[in-house]
Order: structure tokens, then C-alpha cells, then sequence
């Protein structure tokens, strides 16, 4: 078991009453637990939870006048690891995808997997299908994209980054999630903070990292390679950067960069390890519900715009 704490403090300066949508508390999962956790603001504010139950997502929204605005979230998690080899890992075929699952192998926002099949198919068509390939679209997304920030905005998306070749953490992972997509591999975003980084990457930050469905679980992947896949927190969890916005505000207000701070706690008494790296596959979620997983003949036709069947006489790009 990993047992991380983490800090969360944003400022803010509002012109007049605003509304801010938070994603900034540890998602609670059967396998990440939330022990302990605190949520300050430095001034009276009208505020209410919501969220996604299946994903373990917890939204804060926030209404305040005008005036500076201090928000400061504190929480510690232990994460239940499922580690397991590579190997065993095999890619679903459609109809034994989870109904719930499904969704991750459309097209989204960000994340435009219906216009990079041909180029998915020509570069991973060949290697072999399961985590192997999953392995390889990492691997060639870190070694292809620089990181670079200040590269990109908000508006930019996978096709983007795969023309420019630089971006931040949100880019590698939707050109990841776009790519697995287009092989037929569900593949979704989750945002979080990461524990291990190098500090010359510079303070720490809100990191956005891969799941991919393989087997019957989720499994960790980081394109970035900037920590450790078991250094990381869940916050939230969607199928691109749109579903999970650290904050979305609507008004007139001036931001100004997070301050964030994490540390892992070991107490081998009690089985509390520092994260580490390690060449089995990670997983922080459960297997699927035994309900949820698709039947065939027992269901409509999954539609058409879910799959990205590999396309006729590719020819490879010299």
C-alpha cells in the first residue's frame, strides 16, 4: 500500500460575484481511500459537493463576491495497488467491453481518435495487441513529443500536438488516449498530483496521466515518464481534459498559479511503502462488475462511430 498527502492552495482575485467549478479533492475509489482531508477558503462562500459516483470524482462548486479568495484543500490517501505481469494482459474484443467502458473508445473534444486511424494502423498495427501495444503508443508519444511548457493552450488538442511535437502532461496524454482509441483500446485521462518527479522539473503541479482497459481493469500508464505510475493521486477521472478542469470559473477573475505540495509516508509495520518504479503493469482501480461487462447477442449493435476498424491497404510512411 502507498500512503501520499497532499496540498492544494489557489488564489484567485474577483472583479465581481463569480462561480468556479473545482476538481481539487482525492477522488474516493475502492482502492484509493481517502483517510484524512481539510478544505479552508479565507472568506466566507456559498459552496456545495456533486460529483460521479462510479468514477470516484468529487466536484466542488463555489460561489463568491467580489475580493480576494484563498482556497486550500489538504488530503491523505492510501492506494491498494493491483500489480500483475505485462504479458497476461490482452485487449478486449468489442463485445467483451463493459458497458460502461464503451465510451472511452469514442472521439472526444480533445482527443480526435476517429482522424488517426490510419496513422494508429500504420505505426502499431504490427505490434502485438495487449499491454505490448499500449507499451509501444507510450513509449512513442514520450519519445516523440517534447515537453515544453508554455507550448500549448487549452485549446490545443491530440492532432495539435501530434503537428507541433511539444506540449505539457494533458498533451502526451490525449495524443496517448487518441492513439489507443484508434486501435480499438479504451484509453480515458485522469488528473491528479505525482509524487517522485525530478525538482528540476520545477515546483510541483496538477499532473494528467493515461488509464487503458485492458483485462478486465484499468492500468496506469504516464507518458510523460515523470514519476512513478504508484506516485500518483487520483483526482478526476474523464474522457479528456474537459472533464476534468482543475477549476472552471465563470466571471471576471484574475488567476494566479497553483501552489501545490505532496509527500509519501512509509510505515513498514503496517505494509506503508514509498512508491517506486516497477516493470509490472499498475492498476488503481478494481476489476469490472460482473453486470457490467457486454454480452454478445444480449445487447443492440454496438454503433457504428464507437469502432476504428483498421482501414485497406495501408502502406507504411517512408
Amino acid at each position: 500500500m502507498v500512503r501520499l498527502e497532499f496540498t492544494i492552495d489557489l488564489d484567485y482575485e474577483l472583479a465581481a460575484a463569480a462561480d468556479f467549478v473545482f476538481a481539487i479533492a482525492a477522488a474516493k475509489t475502492p482502492v484509493q481511500r481517502v483517510t484524512d482531508e481539510n478544505l479552508q477558503f479565507s472568506r466566507p462562500v456559498a459552496s456545495r459537493w456533486f460529483g460521479d459516483p462510479q468514477l470516484g470524482t468529487r466536484l466542488l462548486r463555489v460561489r463568491a463576491g467580489p475580493g480576494a479568495l484563498h482556497v486550500a484543500y489538504a488530503g491523505c490517501v492510501d492506494i491498494r495497488h493491483h500489480l500483475c505481469e505485462p504479458s497476461t494482459l490482452r485487449e478486449c474484443a468489442i463485445d467483451d467491453i463493459p458497458d460502461d467502458v464503451l465510451q472511452f473508445l469514442a472521439a472526444s473534444r480533445y482527443c480526435q481518435s476517429d482522424r488517426l486511424v490510419e496513422f494508429a494502423h500504420t505505426e502499431f498495427g504490427g505490434v502485438e495487441p495487449g499491454y505490448s501495444r499500449v507499451e509501444a503508443i507510450r513509449h512513442w508519444v514520450r519519445d516523440y513529443v517534447r515537453f515544453s511548457p508554455g507550448a500549448s493552450t487549452t485549446a490545443t488538442t491530440a492532432l495539435d500536438t501530434l503537428a507541433d511535437r511539444r506540449g505539457v502532461c494533458r498533451d502526451f496524454a490525449h495524443l496517448m488516449i487518441a492513439l489507443c482509441r484508434a486501435v480499438n483500446v479504451p484509453a480515458r485521462i485522469v488528473t491528479g498530483i505525482d509524487y517522485g518527479a525530478d525538482p528540476q522539473l520545477g515546483p510541483c503541479d496538477f499532473h494528467a496521466y493515461v488509464e487503458a482497459w485492458l483485462g478486465d481493469r484499468w492500468f496506469l500508464f504516464d507518458p510523460t515518464d515523470i514519476s512513478p505510475v504508484e506516485g500518483l493521486v487520483r483526482i478526476g477521472t474523464g474522457r479528456d481534459a474537459a472533464d476534468v478542469a482543475f477549476a472552471t470559473i465563470f466571471g471576471a477573475v484574475r488567476t494566479f498559479a497553483p501552489k501545490i505540495g505532496v509527500k509519501a509516508l512509509e510505515d513498514a509495520g503496517r505494509g506503508v511503502r514509498l512508491p517506486s518504479r516497477t516493470q509490472l503493469a499498475v492498476s488503481a482501480t478494481g476489476p469490472a462488475a460482473p453486470e457490467s461487462r457486454g454480452t454478445s447477442g444480449n445487447h443492440e449493435p454496438v454503433l457504428p462511430w464507437l469502432l476504428h476498424s483498421p482501414p485497406q491497404g495501408i502502406r507504411p510512411q517512408g
